[in-house]
């Protein structure tokens, strides 16, 4: 090999190495959603972008009532990114100055995901008719009221392309869902029982509307052995006297079922 064809291929190799980096770099970045809101802080967020020519499917991924939304973000943020999907992490307590939904109206923070809908849809680099609501606990209350057929959903505009929800407390749900919805849940949850949520999928709760018949289809996924917030590492003190446990089986099966229901529902950049 001559001088110069030993330069050109070391140039060809730190060129593709480059790219290969610029390929699996998908690191958040901190955005401004919408502001003002009703207090002086905006609403915020960890935006991951994906490295596409074309427009991505994006998901916005809801925290819980503790508001963790960076570990959410860190945990699966990152990796629904890898998979190919911008996603937009939201801070609905910190950005109002708050450390738990517990001092936060319902409602206000309900409409955070259509905030961060409304966000994405004008990126260039969204497809907004292919982008999804995840969230976790209290936050996968406001996933699936952001697809129940109700007020939140008729009157925005822009709509969502598939909810998912982890844990969520599913007993005060009265419509249907308007979009391809997921449930993932461990059968020893004593915080959001999975029986609440096999009666709303069935019609059996207090509303009597079967979900399996009545609007877009419901899947309910439930972990034996796995209790509230399995997908969490590290060790857990009891919150409010609830059981919490960190399941690698659960974790590893419901990040399975939620890359295959992405793929199925809002598509996937491979």
């Amino acid at each position: 090999m001559t001088k110069l064809a030993k330069i050109a291929f070391v140039a060809a190799l730190l060129i593709g190495s480059a790219a290969d980096c610029i390929a699996a770099d998908t690191s958040p970045i901190v955005v401004e959603i919408e502001t003002p809101l009703a207090s002086s802080h905006p609403l915020q967020g960890y935006l991951r972008q994906a490295n596409a020519a074309a427009p991505s499917p994006a998901v916005v991924l809801l925290h819980s009532c503790n508001g963790n939304w960076r570990r959410i973000d860190e945990r699966w943020g990152r990796r629904i990114a890898a998979w190919g999907y911008v996603t937009l992490t939201v801070d609905s307590l910190g950005s109002r100055g708050i450390d738990s939904c517990r001092n936060a109206t319902p409602h206000e923070v309900d409409r955070d995901a259509y905030r961060a809908l409304k966000f994405l849809v004008r990126l260039p680099s969204v497809d907004p008719a292919r982008v999804a609501v995840l969230g976790f606990a209290r936050g996968g209350a406001t996933a699936l009221r952001s697809v129940e057929h109700g007020p939140f959903e008729k009157t925005s505009p822009n709509k969502f392309g598939a909810a998912i929800a982890f844990y969520p407390p599913c007993s005060s749900f009265k419509g249907y869902m308007t979009a391809p919805t997921l449930i993932l849940i461990g059968e020893l949850d004593d915080w959001t029982p999975a029986e609440e949520c096999r009666n709303m999928v069935d019609g059996r709760d207090a509303w009597g509307i079967s979900r399996q018949e009545r609007g877009a289809p419901v899947k309910l996924i439930v972990y034996p052995g796995a209790y509230h917030a399995f997908d969490a590492p590290g060790p857990r003190n009891p919150i409010e006297g609830h059981h919490l446990e960190f399941n690698q089986s659960a974790t590893d099966q419901s990040s399975e079922a939620l890359r295959e229901f992405l793929g199925a529902t809002i598509g996937a950049k491979e």
